[in-house]
């Protein structure tokens, strides 16, 4: 049963990007917008299939939905904790019954929430462009699921690390971007030269939008690139490495919060 402490302090980190959409879902879905015209539409005609059987505007959706997902779960996150320091109103928080794992669960909670939306809407302004039709479902959501709480867990991190405002931009715009850009969201790693596949292994980012890819469209760079007695279990290998890193980030949270890592200064 969860405590009502759980329930209020998750209910108002819903609340607070629930009732700023403009704020919140209005800027990722026109970016999106942009995105699918321009590189779908005005440079996909001119681009050939990245792989056979999957157009580039389709090719871009599950990149595109994984970028959505993180940021605005990594954002809403690192500036919840960030804001609550800032203003000092965190420290109710603290002196509240709620256990460390309580308080920490429903930030995640929240944030994950929030990836998700933008993540749905993401992905039903690709329909807008090109059919799309879900190819494995529950390996999808489980997919959607684990990384947004992962960058949600990362987002605490960075609130509790953050020192002004601008590092929160830094974190978000010149960390996490670059790493998704370079993480096959444009391109397919059957693409490169065998060096710089291995080099693009190095990127996490890479398995999220490939675990996205395989449960949106079925495809996996992962089943081609990896070796033929690995090839098959890729992707739920992939899965399986995002969540046990998922509960380490939320397990070091918890340990920030009882050490009152950044909340006291």
């Amino acid at each position: 049963m969860l405590s009502v402490g759980f329930r209020a302090l998750f209910q108002r980190e819903l609340l607070r990007f629930v009732r700023r959409p403009k704020n919140t879902f209005m800027p990722p879905a026109i970016t999106n917008v942009l995105y699918f015209a321009v590189f779908g539409i005005i440079l996909g005609g001119r681009i050939d299939e990245p792989v056979a059987g999957i157009g580039y505007i389709l090719f871009l959706v599950p990149g595109l939905v994984v970028l959505g997902t993180i940021s605005n779960a990594f954002e809403n996150a690192s500036f919840s904790i960030f804001h609550g320091r800032w203003n000092e109103y965190i420290h109710e928080t603290l002196t509240s019954p709620l256990s460390y794992v309580e308080m920490v669960v429903a930030y995640v909670g929240a944030s994950a929430v929030r990836g998700l939306i933008v993540g749905v809407i993401i992905a039903v302004i690709g329909r807008l462009f090109v059919p799309i039709s879900i190819e494995n479902g529950l390996f999808l959501v489980a997919t959607m699921v684990v990384i947004a709480a992962l960058f949600a867990g990362f987002g605490i991190i960075g609130g509790l690390v953050a020192r002004d405002f601008d590092d929160l931009t830094v974190m978000n715009q010149f960390i996490l971007r670059p790493l998704v850009f370079f993480g096959a969201v444009f391109y397919s790693l059957t693409m490169l030269p065998s060096t710089w596949q291995t080099v693009s292994l190095l990127n996490p980012m890479v398995y999220m939008v490939d675990s996205v890819r395989y449960g949106l469209l079925g495809y996996s760079d992962m089943l081609e690139i990896a070796p033929a007695a690995y090839a098959e279990f890729a992707p739920y290998a992939s899965l399986g490495v995002l969540t046990l890193l998922t509960i380490g980030v939320i397990a070091v949270d918890v340990y920030l919060f009882k050490i009152g890592y950044g909340l006291t200064d």
